[in-house]
Formats: C-alpha cells, structure tokens, sequence
C-alpha cells in the first residue's frame, strides 16, 4: 500500500485500519501510532494526518481486552510523540528564522522580516494560553510549534506550557476513548462520536475567523 493511501485510509477509516494492523501485527500497533503522532506534529507538511481520531480510536482498542494493549503505555508514548514533534517544528522554525528574510522550507513556506515580527508580537501577547488550546486544534497543532520557532519564543517558556498541553491533549481524548469505548451508543455511531470530537477541536478556529470578519466589517 502506498504512503498516500495509508494516509486516506488512515483519514477516512481511523477505526478500520488500526484494528486490522493490531490484528495483522500486534503490539507493533504502540509503534505506528507514536510515529503517526510525531509526524503530525513534528512535520509541518503533513498537517492532515489524523491527532484526535486517532488518540480516542487508540483508547477504544486498549479498552478491548482481546487486543492486549495498555492505556497507559499507549499514554506515555504518546505524549513523547507529541513533544519530540513539537521540539522538531520548534527548531526547524528557529533555524529558518535564523537564516532570515526569504529563508524556505521545502519551497512552500517563504519566511518574511513581517511574518517574523507579528509572530513574535503574538506569542508575546497569547504565548501561553495558545500554546495549550493549539493543541487541541487539528492542523493548527501542527503550525504552532513552527510558528513559535519562527517568531524565537523563549524555549524554556514554550516546552514548559507545550508539556502541560500534550499530557492534557494525549489523556483526555485517549482515556475518554478507552471509557466510552465499550458504550453500545458509541459503538454504533462511532463515526458521528469522532466527527463530534473534530468538529468541536475546529470551533475555536470557526469562532476567530467568524470574529475576524467581523472586526473587519
């Protein structure tokens, strides 16, 4: 299977997939999911790769005991994922902001002296607060480490509020999939359940735009 249909497969049919991989390959299950956290954390261009569906989905597999896996290790592992990503993008934000006005990465992002100054302004302003809610955000998790390199947050202020937003990001959803996992409703409207939980990651986001068009008016 190629690489761009594990991913919409991975997208399309979260539940699906892990299953037939714990199935297929076991405990190697703790593996694929710390590599698919890092790299949607970690890897500014692979943005789209599941975060939330897959934390209560994982949840949802160690909560059947068939599948012999353990919530808590599942956790652990996964909030490392989550900061070895955050410090990649962190970095690799740092160091484009470094080699300065019109530094690229991979040819899609061009970094400009005004990017730079109203990312510092920003996280100056919200740093904390945003490192924490970014977190919860699809897509947005994956620009705001990067965006924090950029803009050269102070690191010891970013990793002490990015440690405290994985571990609530990671166990939250993840624990709310092992408990509610069994439920017969959640079972037969699993799909619906995962939608409900994305949707609600993306209103912070629909609430700004919507504000910001606003202000504009």
């Amino acid at each position: 299977m190629e690489l761009l249909e594990i991913i919409k497969e991975l997208l399309t049919n979260t539940k699906g997939f892990l299953e037939a991989f714990v199935s297929n390959h076991g405990l190697w299950i703790y593996g694929l999911l710390f590599l698919i956290v890092f790299c949607e954390t970690g890897l500014v261009v692979l943005p789209l790769l599941p975060g939330d569906s897959l934390l209560f989905t994982a949840g949802v597999l160690a909560g059947n005991a068939s599948n012999n896996l353990d919530v808590f290790l599942i956790i652990i592992l996964l909030i490392f994922a989550a900061l070895l990503g955050d410090n990649t993008n962190y970095f690799i934000g740092k160091f484009l902001a470094k080699k300065g006005e019109g530094a690229k990465l991979f040819g899609l992002f061009t970094i400009k002296k005004e990017y730079i100054q109203k990312t510092q302004e920003f996280y100056e302003k919200h740093g904390t607060v945003a490192i924490i809610i970014a977190r919860f955000v699809p897509i947005v998790r994956t620009f705001a480490p990067f965006v924090a390199g950029v803009g050269s947050m102070n690191y010891s202020r970013y990793i002490t509020y990015c440690v405290i937003g994985a571990i609530l990001w990671v166990s939250s959803i993840t624990l709310a999939g092992y408990f509610l996992g069994s439920n017969d409703w959640v079972q037969k409207n699993f799909e619906k359940v995962v939608f409900g939980i994305i949707l609600v990651s993306v209103l912070p986001v629909i609430f700004q735009v919507i504000k910001h068009k606003l202000a504009k008016k």
